[in-house]
């Protein structure tokens, strides 16, 4: 069994993920559309893709695409999806969900109406830290989990300003203003994912940017945002707490890790920084920095990456790492690229996979939206001062 997907926006992420669609044996043809049509029309051409269409409505009304996998602007996410699901189309989609809990209750409401497929792409779900950790929570490693810390932590000056020049035209500055917070799934999904719990409240704090760039500029940014960085500490469900930071400006070298974990917990403890990783208890610690590394499978010169800055290339290059079980994935992926630390293979499968035997696929609406909706909420916090604000929960997927 086999379906069709059309790629929502050809930039610098999308076409990684389109080679992997058209590898998998459970997908039979891949069309593309962007704003820009050149882009769609260079994508088609690069990878030999069944055709581009000339906007979204155009795709969406098409009978030839039974699902879209959205690479948009990150606030532009919920509208489309919610066009996407009403349309009759299976939806990935990409980091975050939504920008508010009504677009997300809204996607909720409608994939229960439906019964589509919807998954958000979140990396962090496959990150070899996430993954191991899951792993040792699910054998009781860890004893009573009670706390876990979750970094996302890229600097501007390592690739994002290229990246939104590339995405944002002329009004880029307005657009890179966008809050970390609102961006909080790298960070959250990882310590959620393998924790399997649930943010109930949070306090979060924002500092101001002083770089005087027009980047996080109230006056001109889009979302009113003049945070750079922030921090947010959570309480979950049955007790315990996580903290994660999302930062923007920051002395730390993102291109070699851009999200790291700590789990502690009554027996044991793990913990990543940048180039190690480390598993400890009350007998000692053992380096388990090995288990968690990707392995590259792309040289980061190589052609298909010339459009993207230097310093984002080791998010498009990572392979597995020997945590990863990949005798779920198809063969077809053996000598693919892979990219944020592993994730992008196993992500493409839990769609494809979701939508073809018509299960929940890993991070579902409910799950992505204990992902994202935390984010949401520290947001409002931070802008407040960082009053503790209780976080709304959608419960858990039906089964």
């Amino acid at each position: 069994m086999t379906f069709s997907i059309g790629i929502v926006g050809a930039g610098q992420f999308s076409g990684q993920f389109a080679t992997l669609f058209q590898a998998h044996p459970g997908v039979s043809d891949v069309y593309v559309t962007d704003l820009l049509p050149d882009r769609a029309e260079q994508l088609v051409a690069a990878q030999g893709l069944a055709g581009a269409f000339p906007s979204y409505q155009a795709m969406l009304e098409s009978e030839d695409v039974d699902a879209v996998a959205i690479f948009t602007q990150r606030w532009t996410h919920g509208p489309l999806v919610l066009q996407g699901l009403n349309a009759g189309k299976h939806v990935y989609s990409a980091v975050p969900m939504a920008i508010s809990t009504e677009e997300i209750a809204a996607i909720i409401d409608t994939v229960k109406a439906t019964g589509l497929t919807y998954m958000m792409g979140e990396t962090s779900e496959y990150n070899p830290a996430t993954v191991h950790a899951r792993n040792q929570i699910a054998e009781g490693a860890f004893g009573r989990l009670f706390y876990a810390e979750g970094d996302y932590v890229h600097d501007m000056d390592l690739g994002f300003y290229e990246a939104y020049q590339y995405s944002g035209g002329e009004n880029w500055k307005a657009t890179a203003s966008y809050p970390p917070l609102l961006y909080p799934t790298h960070a959250i999904g990882g310590v959620l994912g393998a924790w399997q719990t649930h943010a109930v409240s949070v306090s979060a704090i924002g500092v101001v940017d002083d770089r005087g760039d027009g980047v996080f500029d109230q006056d001109i940014s889009q979302f009113g945002n003049d945070f750079s960085n922030a921090t947010a500490l959570f309480e979950v469900a049955g007790g315990g707490s996580f903290r994660t930071n999302e930062f923007r400006r920051v002395g730390y070298p993102s291109h070699i890790r851009e999200s790291r974990f700590r789990f502690f917990g009554t027996e044991a403890s793990m913990e990543q920084l940048a180039t190690f990783a480390l598993w400890q208890d009350k007998q000692g610690v053992k380096d388990i920095s090995e288990l968690l590394e990707p392995k590259p499978t792309m040289a980061p010169d190589d052609p298909s990456l010339q459009h993207i800055a230097p310093e984002l290339r080791a998010a498009f290059t990572s392979g597995s790492a020997p945590v990863h079980d990949r005798a779920r994935l198809p063969r077809e992926f053996d000598n693919l690229h892979n990219g944020h630390e592993g994730s992008h293979h196993f992500l493409v499968d839990d769609f494809v996979t979701a939508v073809n035997s018509r299960t929940l696929p890993s991070v579902n609406a409910w799950v992505a939206a204990r992902y994202t909706l935390p984010g949401i909420i520290a947001h409002e916090s931070a802008r407040q001062g960082g009053v503790r604000l209780e976080i709304p929960d959608f419960g858990d997927a039906p089964q």
